[in-house]
C-alpha cells in the first residue's frame, strides 16, 4: 500500500464516522459538506445522486487542501467512468454500494482508496482480494450486528466500515461489535434537507463527541 493510500485511509479511520453527503441541489451537498466538517465529521462521501457531485468534490478538495485531517471522497460510484471522473475531481476514496472489479483496479492504479459495499462472506472474500483496505458492509440495517461480529471470525484482517441504520444512539454497539468506521446518513444530515445547516453542525458535533468518548475508553 502506498503512502498516500495509507494516509487517506489513516483520515477515514482517525475520523470515525463517515458522513454521507446527498443534496437536491449543488448548493445544498456543499453546504451539507461544510456543515458537518465545521461540526467535527472531517471524512465526507458526496454521493454521485447529489447534483454535479463532481464539481463538489473538486471545490471541497480545494478548500480543505491543508487541513490533513479533512478528507473527502465519492460515493454510489458503480461504474469505471464515474471513478474517473471522481478521482479526477480530487477523491481521496471511493464508496459503492457493491463490489466492481474495474473500480476496485482504476482505484489500485492511482493509489486512492476503494470502499466497495459487501453483504456475504464471499463478498468480503472478493473485496479482499482485489486490495480492499476497507470494507463497507451494507446495508448495516439488514445485516444486522450479528453479521458484523460473525465475518471479525473467518476475516479478522478485515476493516469494516458500516452503513445504513447508523445513528448517533446506536454507535457504541456499532464499534463493540468490531467497526473500525461508520457511515452516517440522514441520521446525521436530515436538517439540510431544510436548508438548516446549523442543526447539521450541531447534530455533526454531537457525532464527534460520541466519537470521542468512544475511543477514550
Amino acid at each position: 500500500m502506498t503512502l498516500q493510500k495509507v494516509d487517506y485511509l489513516n483520515r477515514v479511520v482517525n475520523a470515525g464516522v463517515v458522513s454521507v453527503v446527498r443534496g437536491t441541489t449543488k448548493e445544498v451537498a456543499y453546504k451539507t459538506a461544510e456543515s458537518c466538517i465545521l461540526g467535527g465529521v472531517k471524512a465526507i462521501e458526496v454521493t454521485f445522486t447529489a447534483p454535479h457531485a463532481d464539481k463538489i468534490i473538486s471545490e471541497l478538495s480545494e478548500k480543505y487542501q491543508n487541513d490533513s485531517e479533512v478528507v473527502i471522497g465519492a460515493g454510489t460510484v458503480l461504474d469505471l467512468a464515474t471513478a474517473r471522473i471522481a478521482i479526477i475531481s480530487g477523491a481521496q476514496f471511493i464508496v459503492s454500494a457493491t463490489f466492481n472489479e474495474e473500480v476496485a483496479k482504476v482505484c489500485n492504479l492511482y493509489a486512492i482508496q476503494y470502499v466497495p459495499g459487501c453483504m456475504t462472506p464471499n463478498d468480503v472474500q472478493t473485496a479482499l482480494s482485489y486490495g480492499a483496505d476497507l470494507i463497507k458492509l451494507f446495508p448495516g440495517s439488514v445485516v444486522g450486528l450479528g453479521m458484523l461480529s460473525a465475518l471479525s471470525g473467518p476475516f479478522p484482517q478485515a476493516n469494516l466500515m458500516i452503513t445504513g441504520g447508523v445513528k448517533l444512539e446506536n454507535m457504541k454497539e456499532w464499534f463493540a461489535k468490531g467497526a473500525t468506521v461508520l457511515g452516517a446518513g440522514s441520521n446525521l444530515t436530515g436538517a439540510a434537507s431544510e436548508e438548516d445547516f446549523v442543526a447539521v453542525t450541531e447534530m455533526a458535533k454531537k457525532y464527534r463527541a460520541e466519537i470521542n468518548r468512544i475511543k477514550a475508553k
